[in-house]
């Protein structure tokens, strides 16, 4: 995933990927419900299984992702996203170079500044302020990419002192594992932009995690990624850019889906949403985050997508998994 060879289309675009998330509960059947999930995304058709990183009611990512290694056959791991804060990334290094191997080369490592800061208090670990989260989030990513691809690292920053590690084991995958970062706001996309080789281009959210209405439309995500592609320069043309898709609505009326959807946003569901702006159906219709209509209708929208904001590589939420599934392979090759 690293290699400069880009899979491109006829028209230039980075031909589709398609991604499908997972949750898992504490007892033994929900972990072992986590692994045929895994499975029957891989059944489906996506390219990547992608694990949560929260302290709440799901699996540990990376223990679940070395059981993946071995319990699926070729549909990539990944991580959406680890908590930077959670983990030292010297420690983070050797475990997902551990699974690369284990994968036969396989990894996606997701990483991002951490937001959820119920979860820090309640752990007993410092959250910090937005910029030092950023800042601790550079110099992790810097670490991490040295390691991963089997150098010695002699580090002194603000957060990370290091001395004289060799990164072990090497990867399968070359020159390391493809790194990518979550981020919605101006800061962490210039970030993302300098590090990483998959940004997902992420809508603001607010301090309790709900997404932001107001960002989940076509022009408010064109203007992210073009705050990637100047912050990039050179760099843009290889990374990858990622979206997930929150709601799949398979029907025949997709105009009538889009008002009920709407009347449900006003009654205040789905509670993952933050209603802060008033949307127009046809801000629905055309939101990247939002898929209404036929599978032939959801797929013109995602090649409409691509178009405008050049994203390609495409998630969905674990509830939307089934749903999303017929449109893959209408996508498949384009």
């Amino acid at each position: 995933m690293t290699a400069t060879v880009i899979d491109r289309n006829a028209e230039g675009l980075r031909r589709f990927r398609f991604g499908a998330g997972g949750e898992g509960n504490r007892d033994e059947g929900g972990a072992r419900r986590f692994v045929r999930l895994a499975q029957t995304a891989e059944e489906y058709g996506y390219d990547t299984f992608a694990v949560p990183d929260h302290l709440g009611n799901q699996v540990g990512p990376l223990a679940a992702l070395g059981a993946l290694s071995q319990a699926t056959d070729h549909i990539r791991l990944a991580t959406s996203v680890l908590a930077n804060g959670f983990r030292h990334p010297v420690i983070l290094a050797k475990e997902a170079t551990t699974i690369d191997v284990l994968s036969r080369g396989r990894l996606e490592l997701g990483i991002g500044a951490g937001w959820l800061k119920d979860e820090f208090d309640r752990a007993g670990l410092e959250f910090g302020t937005p910029g030092e989260r950023i800042r601790r989030l550079d110099e992790a990513l810097t670490v991490l990419d040295l390691l991963m691809r089997g150098e010695t690292v002699d580090f002194d920053g603000e957060f990370y002192r290091i001395k004289g590690i060799e990164g072990a084991p090497r990867p399968r995958q070359g020159p390391r594992p493809p790194l990518a970062v979550g981020a919605g706001g101006p800061r962490m996309l210039a970030l993302a932009a300098k590090h990483a080789d998959i940004i997902s281009v992420a809508t603001g959210s607010t301090p309790d995690g709900r997404m932001k209405l107001s960002d989940m439309t076509i022009e408010k995500t064109t203007a992210r990624v073009e705050r990637i592609r100047e912050a990039a320069g050179d760099r843009f043309d290889r990374i990858e850019l990622n979206w997930n898709i929150a709601a799949v609505v398979l029907t025949d009326d997709r105009v009538a889906a889009a008002e009920t959807a709407l009347k449900a946003l006003d009654q205040g569901y789905p509670p993952t949403i933050a209603c802060d702006a008033t949307l127009t159906v046809d801000d629905v219709l055309a939101s990247p985050y939002l898929a209404f209509g036929t599978v032939a209708e959801i797929a013109e929208q995602i090649r409409e997508v691509r178009r405008k904001t050049t994203m390609s590589y495409v998630g969905v939420f674990p509830t939307q998994m089934d749903a999303f599934a017929p449109v893959i392979p209408i996508l498949r090759e384009e």
